[in-house]
């Protein structure tokens, strides 16, 4: 008796046949994935936005108040009703009263320190500061150039 071949006619045609599909739905079906996966991203984005704007609408909202708006001035920049005194409460030990820290970590904390002290500040000394620091990082003057002469409007006697 003969052996049968292994794969026949039939079954090797079968064979291509899958694999030309596969073949052509592979790139269809990886763009379908992509498209889903940005779809959602798309979609997280837009309840992000969404929640920014309800958030937005509240600050506004509550912007509209004009206690709030009081509130946020007596607090962001130290102003005071008519007839009341303002106080500002001053730590006398001041930023050098904090521990050490080790020396890997001494610029950082000093950076954080000074983070601090200008937060603390009001507004318009940060302002004042920076006039401050414009002024003494003004440059020389330099002499003043002499003008090229011109011929146009001379105003010196020419004899002809």
């Amino acid at each position: 008796m003969a052996a049968r071949p292994r794969f026949t006619s039939r079954a090797t045609v079968l064979v291509l046949v899958l694999c030309s599909l596969v073949a052509i739905l592979a790139y269809p079906t990886r763009q379908f994935i992509s498209q889903r996966a940005e779809i959602s991203a798309q979609r997280a984005k837009a309840d992000h936005s969404r929640q920014q704007v309800d958030q937005l609408r509240r600050d506004k909202a509550r912007w509209q108040d004009p206690e709030y708006v009081k509130a946020q001035a007596r607090a962001r920049l130290h102003y005071a009703v008519p007839g009341e005194t303002p106080y500002i409460a001053v730590d006398p030990a001041g930023p050098a009263a904090q521990p050490s820290a080790p020396a890997g970590t001494a610029s950082r904390s000093a950076d954080a320190a000074a983070g601090a002290a200008k937060a603390a500040k009001p507004w318009y000394t940060s302002i004042w500061d920076s006039v401050d620091a414009a002024d003494a990082a003004a440059p020389v003057a330099a002499a003043p150039r002499p003008l090229p002469p011109s011929s146009v409007g001379d105003p010196t006697p020419h004899d002809h």
